[in-house]
């Protein structure tokens, strides 16, 4: 019986460590997921900014006379 309040705080302490390791756990994957929501943000922006050239560029072809392409040899 003496030996059993030991082992209750053996096992609170375990425990506690156990809480310990997930809460730096569950920080490091909360960090994570930010960096990632982060990047994703900058693709989403860089796509949007692509589709946007390519939209000035079709405009600008279409408005183009073709003539004006041809080679200086020509």
């Amino acid at each position: 019986m003496d030996n059993e309040p030991q082992q209750l705080a053996e096992r609170v302490t375990e425990l506690e460590i156990k809480a310990s390791y997930a809460d730096d756990l569950l920080d490091q994957l909360n960090m994570t997921i930010y960096r990632q929501q982060q990047q994703i943000d900058r693709l989403l922006a860089e796509v949007a900014q692509l589709r946007e050239q390519s939209r000035n560029a079709m405009q600008e072809g279409a408005a183009r006379n073709p003539r004006d392409e041809l080679p200086p040899h020509y």
